[in-house]
């Protein structure tokens, strides 16, 4: 029988450092939010943002894969995983859509969800965090989850009122209408996510209670 080894310590580096690169994400795509005559190189930095994303993702599918003790059941931290590596797939999806489509000029609303981007995903990396301290029962914890909660509740009521802006410029071009529709939807896909990593990460605190 093979021997079961514990390394907890290395997950929890993997997760962490998945974490940072979903922050990254969030950093690189509120420039070129704010400023998109520097598209060309936060797409780019983007694309190397997602590469190194899918590299710790495979790494740590690959190692929960093994045959050893983990701190947290496989399947929660597998679910884990891939919820991080979608939240920086759909800014990078995102951003690639901008460059795709020419955008010269921005939208207030697009750099206000950006902005709530970054700070939710900020959010998630630090509850994260909790989760190799032992606090995933913690008051710090729930306070990073109600925080969670709160942004994707005003990024719920922002994109509403992006679509309405949208709809009712007058004579809308129904083409720039789905683009920018296409780039809102992409980053609320990412907030959302980032709400069902804080309700995984809350179920810790019940499950492993």
């Amino acid at each position: 029988m093979r021997l079961k080894v514990r390394k907890e310590g290395v997950i929890y580096d993997l997760f962490e450092a998945q974490a940072r690169v979903a922050t990254q994400a969030a950093e690189a795509f509120l420039v070129m939010a704010r400023d998109p005559s520097k598209m060309k190189e936060q797409v780019a930095a983007l694309e190397d943002i997602e590469h190194d994303g899918d590299r710790l993702t495979h790494e740590l599918q690959n190692l929960l894969a093994g045959t050893f003790i983990t701190p947290l059941d496989k399947e929660d931290l597998k679910e884990l995983s891939q919820g991080l590596d979608d939240i920086t797939d759909h800014i990078e999806a995102a951003a690639a859509r901008a460059e795709l489509y020419r955008l010269t000029t921005t939208r207030t609303e697009l750099v206000q969800l950006a902005e709530l981007l970054r700070n939710v995903v900020e959010r998630t990396e630090s509850a994260v965090h909790c989760i190799r301290r032992g606090v995933h029962k913690s008051a710090e914890l729930q306070n990073h989850i109600l925080d969670i909660h709160s942004i994707e509740n005003e990024s719920d009521q922002l994109f509403r009122t992006a679509l309405r802006n949208l709809f009712d410029s007058p004579n809308p071009d129904p083409l720039e209408v789905m683009k920018w529709k296409e780039l809102f939807d992409r980053i609320e896909s990412a907030i959302d996510k980032c709400e069902h990593i804080a309700a995984i990460i809350g179920t810790f605190a019940i499950k492993y209670a």
